[in-house]
This record gives C-alpha cells, structure tokens and sequence, in this order.
C-alpha cells in the first residue's frame, strides 16, 4: 500500500482513552465500537495519545490497543499521537512499528514525541533532563532504519543513551520507504523541523495562534523544493460534540469536559506541578479558546469550517470521546460530521 495524502479537507479521530468512570473493558470495547463507526463512515485515520500512571490515559500501551483497532476495521489508518520515544529502546520502538504496520496491511500513521509531563517517564526512572538526549537519539536510530532496514542489514550505532553492535534487523513495515510520520507541533520552528524531515503535524490551539505555526509549514516546503515533493497533513485538533441543538450538545459536553479536565490534572495536582498556562479551567473557557466545538449540527459546520481556514489547516483532528461522554452521544457526532462536512469534500 503507498502512502496516500489528500490535497482537500481531510478527517480524522483523536483520543486519549481518559477515564469516563466505567470498567476499563467496557471502555475498550466502547472505543473499538467507535472506531468500527469510523471505519465505516470514512474517517481517513485514528490517532491514540501515549500517557502513563494517570486517569488521563487508559491505553499506555498504544501500539497494543490499535493493533485490535487494526483487526475490527478495513481502511481507517491508525497510529500513536505520540508514541513516547524516551520510554523505549529504539530497537524495540522498531520491531513494534513493523509489526503494528504487517497487521494492519499498511494502515500505520506514526507519531513520535517527547510528552509534554516529565514525571510520567519519571515513574520509569527517566529524568527530565535525560529526555532530550533519549528522544534525540531513538529518533534517529529509529528513522534511520525505518527508510530501508533491509539496506542497513545491521544496526550499529554508539550514543550516550543507546549502544547497539551488529544487530540483525529481521523486520520491516509494509509500507514503503516508511509509514507517514507525525509530530506535534505548536511552535513555528518545531513546525519548520517538521516540514524538513517530511513530517506531518498535528497542533492544538486557537485558530489565531495555530496560524503561526502553519504558516511556518508552508513557508518552508515553498522555500525548499525538496521538502515539497508530496503532500503532508497540517492537522487541527478540536473536541466536538454535536446535539439535536445547541442547548442538548452543551449538556452532554460541559460534564464530559469536567470529567476530562480531571483526569488532565490528576498527575499535576499529585506532584505540585502548576498546570500548563493555556489550559482551559472551565467548559466555557474551552469553548472560547476554541478547544470545544459543540452545538447542532449547523452550528459546529459552521464553526470547524472558520476554524479550519483560519488556522491553515487540511485535517481535522475531531476529539469524540471525552470524559463521561456516552457512546451514543460519539456516534451521533461521528455521523453528523460524515453527513454534513464529510461527504461536502468527497
């Protein structure tokens, strides 16, 4: 299968598998339901955030989760958002990837980052100030044998986290050279490293703000020829919740937003650690700042649609599930996006 990257509007699922107060097994089986919705309604992709030790994540193991992603669906691509690189042993992070991408038939979107809360890998005995150098390494050991692990036959590679001597590379994904990379990216000059190295990037924030940064995208495939050779994603994300009108999706959404932020803080408030400056503290400050799209139908087209062009943006990265939000209430927004965004840019 070869990578293929629309030029229009494209849609994908966002999560973070955050606690909604129910066995965890139902909760799995709940999402895999939603991604089997997904599959069928035409979502390009299903991206699954890596947290640990808190309530914000209840999938530390992405690559396990989305493996059963891979078998309940056909076409809907998959990957982690970010897989945590400082946490794993890159030989490790690649045998995963290989196997992730030879399941799912070639459907592997991968990301890969540092985190943004330290002491989750500080629970693993990583410090902060171990995490750059980790990170920086793993991710060129890892890029360097995912573009063609068959030519490099053997891994060598002599760092200060990592040591490898001839190791024998027996695996390699089914895509070719690779399967699509993804970074965050909320920054202009992390958008502009991203855009160098062929990488897609997901960012979050007002529309205002997250214009910086893809304009930085933009701005730097047009000035170097060789990083524009094929399209890239450039995606936004948003929290969306679409009622039968305005009144009904604020319901549903300002107790799942409660919930959600909850299980955001948990590890903050633990540890001390003050809570990142842009965070929205209530559900009305999230819907100010853009970071909740909720209401009819009508209403959120119109919103993701300003938003999305104001932002630069040509994929929507749509958070469904959230906090205590029902399945039902994913279901309805899942459709609801299909039948009245979706199938406008088909």
């Amino acid at each position: 299968m070869t990578n293929v990257f629309p030029s229009n509007l494209a849609f994908g699922i966002f999560d973070h598998l955050d606690e909604d107060g129910r066995d965890i097994g139902r909760q799995y089986e709940d999402r895999l339901i939603l991604a089997e919705a997904c599959d069928q309604l035409g979502f390009y992709a299903y991206h699954l955030a890596e947290h640990h030790c808190t309530p914000h994540g209840r999938g530390p193991s992405p690559n396990l989760f989305l493996s059963s992603v891979a078998q309940r669906t056909r076409r809907l691509r998959l990957g982690p958002l970010v897989m945590l690189l400082a946490l794993y042993h890159p030989l490790r992070a690649f045998e995963e990837i290989c196997m992730l991408d030879q399941l799912s038939g070639g459907r592997l979107e991968l990301g890969i980052g540092r985190g943004a809360l330290p002491i989750e890998l500080g629970y693993f005995g990583i410090g902060a100030d171990a995490v750059p150098g980790r990170y920086a390494e793993a991710s060129e050991i890892l890029m360097e044998i995912l573009v063609n692990p068959m030519k490099v036959g053997t891994l060598c590679y002599q760092g200060r986290h990592f040591d490898l001597n001839d190791v024998p590379l027996t695996l390699r994904p089914h895509q070719r050279p690779h399967p699509p990379t993804w970074v965050a990216a909320n920054r202009p000059e992390s958008a502009a490293w991203a855009a160098a190295n062929g990488t897609n990037i997901a960012c979050v924030g007002p529309s205002s703000s997250v214009r910086k940064t893809t304009d930085a995208f933009r701005a730097y495939r047009e000035d170097n020829a060789g990083a524009g050779d094929q399209a890239q994603f450039i995606g936004l994300l948003r929290m969306v919740v679409v009622g039968r009108c305005d009144t009904h999706a604020y319901s549903l959404a300002a107790p799942a937003y409660e919930r959600w932020l909850k299980s955001f803080q948990f590890l903050y408030e633990l540890n001390a650690i003050p809570t990142p400056p842009n965070l929205p503290l209530t559900f009305d400050a999230a819907v100010e700042s853009e970071l909740c799209v909720v209401g009819s139908a009508e209403s959120v087209r119109k919103a993701l649609l300003g938003q999305l062009e104001e932002a630069g943006a040509n994929y929507l990265l749509c958070q469904l599930a959230f906090g205590n939000l029902p399945l039902d209430a994913s279901l309805y927004t899942a459709t609801t996006i299909q039948s009245e965004i979706m199938a406008r840019f088909g």
